[in-house]
């Protein structure tokens, strides 16, 4: 359908029946700071052909990170995403289907969400899974919202300040307009103390949040945590990176009432991004405190297998002062594709990638060490992930000089922790070879002063 615009005499009509003079009082409320300048100073039209171009080639000067040797992580991985994980969800039936409301939706992409359920609870361990949110942030935020409702506890959440900062700033954002404190156990030497959780958490906390393995890659003390907050009746979540349970205990494992991570790693590509997965299983006694859609297997009425969309109606998900959550982006298409990811790779595939990612991770840890300019920030057991000192403290600078080498070095930390400003997060997947971790430590060691930097 064509678009018109509304007349003068329409934006009048409008103006006049909600009591304005014109549209610029309707944004008067914006601080003149912030609003776009009458001016913006656009270049002349160009035509179809010249358009086409000049996109083409802004859209050239971004990079894949297939295009680098990537060594980025910080909650998005660069591993190997099996061909035939494209193959299948590529296919029209799935990639065009709609979020699922109806509780007879498509009996297709109800079993295949039956199956991501099922997957997501042999590999944590949980006794139930929702049928994914939105991705990891939100999973986090999600859970803890779910730990109050589960202990009606509404004064206290304790988080570990290993936890990745953005999964804490948006559980914070959660929380804003409630009446819940947020307290942060800080980490400084890279993962918490047992006593120093033991010191904050009492009667009245709702739940302890963890990652392990942490945001710098190092490993918690998850289960001596986790009997801390069982103590004192509160609940455990754990945020933790689907890799390593190839290697790692699983949440349930380890005491975890509730489970959550990213699932980016599981068969989608970096993707400048997202969008992502986000991944909630807990124990069977808090399902009806559960956000978000879970898919159950019943039988219809001639006795055939089928599946539903359970407990929850689509109208839960518009009646907000009712709804577990207000999550409605199931992600569905990213669920897939970790369900086959996860198939395709069995117990052995996956306990085969995580043991090549630490591997490589410690190799790679060993080559940057022993420059004479690099060090390790953190005297901790990690997995694939490790924070690398800066001795001259030119961290950005570092970066950008491996990139134009063609090499993606690492993420920079000072963003988030300002004490770790001369730090940087290395990650190494499967994918990277040796070669490549030499080619790293080569670059970054041979860059020797801040001169040498600027100049690269």
């Amino acid at each position: 359908m064509t678009y018109f615009f509304n007349t003068p005499q329409q934006q009048k009509e409008m103006c006049d029946a909600i009591g304005i003079q014109d549209v610029d009082e309707l944004f008067s409320q914006i601080p003149a700071e912030i609003r776009l300048a009458e001016d913006l100073q656009l270049p002349a039209a160009m035509g179809e052909l010249e358009l086409t171009q000049h996109m083409t080639n802004l859209a050239a000067r971004n990079y894949a990170a297939g295009q680098k040797i990537c060594f980025l992580g910080a909650g998005s991985y660069d591993h190997f995403i099996p061909a035939a994980v494209d193959a299948i969800a590529s296919r029209g039936e799935f990639y065009t289907s709609y979020t699922p409301y109806q509780p007879e939706v498509s009996q297709g992409n109800l079993q295949a969400t039956f199956e991501y359920q099922s997957l997501i609870c042999q590999l944590t361990g949980m006794e139930v899974s929702n049928a994914s949110l939105y991705d990891g942030g939100s999973a986090v935020a999600e859970a803890v919202l779910m730990c109050l409702s589960a202990t009606r506890r509404y004064s206290k959440v304790v988080a570990v300040g290993s936890v990745h900062p953005e999964y804490r700033q948006t559980t914070a954002t959660y929380l804003q307009n409630l009446e819940t404190e947020l307290v942060t156990v800080p980490t400084p030497e890279g993962t918490v103390a047992p006593e120093q959780v033991a010191a904050v958490v009492d009667d009245t906390t709702a739940c302890v949040l963890i990652q392990h393995p942490n945001f710098f890659g190092c490993l918690e003390e998850v289960e001596a945590i986790a009997q801390i907050a069982h103590d004192q009746g509160a609940l455990l979540v754990q945020s933790f990176d689907p890799i390593s349970l190839g290697l790692l205990k699983r949440p349930a494992d380890l005491g975890a009432d509730v489970a959550v991570a990213e699932g980016q790693s599981l068969g989608t590509p970096m993707q400048f991004g997202g969008p992502y997965l986000g991944i909630l299983a807990c124990r069977e006694k808090f399902v009806r405190r559960m956000p978000g859609r879970i898919v159950g297997q019943t039988e219809d009425r001639r006795g055939r297998c089928c599946w539903v969309l359970t407990l929850q109606t689509r109208e839960q998900h518009i009646r907000r002062e009712k709804a577990t959550s207000n999550i409605c982006t199931n992600q569905g298409l990213f669920a897939l594709r970790a369900s086959v990811y996860l198939a395709l790779m069995g117990p052995k595939g996956l306990s085969d990638t995580a043991t090549l990612s630490m591997q490589k991770a410690h190799y790679a840890a060993d080559c940057l060490w022993n420059t004479s300019r690099l060090g390790s920030a953190f005297a901790r057991p990690f997995f694939k992930e490790f924070v690398v000192r800066d001795g001259n403290g030119q961290v950005q600078q570092l970066l950008n000089a491996a990139s134009r080498q063609g090499i993606l070095a690492g993420v920079s930390l000072g963003k988030w922790f300002p004490e770790l400003s001369d730090c940087f997060l290395v990650t190494v997947t499967e994918k990277r070879t040796k070669s490549e971790i030499d080619q790293l430590a080569t670059c970054l060691g041979s860059v020797n002063t801040p001169s040498e930097i600027l100049h690269a």
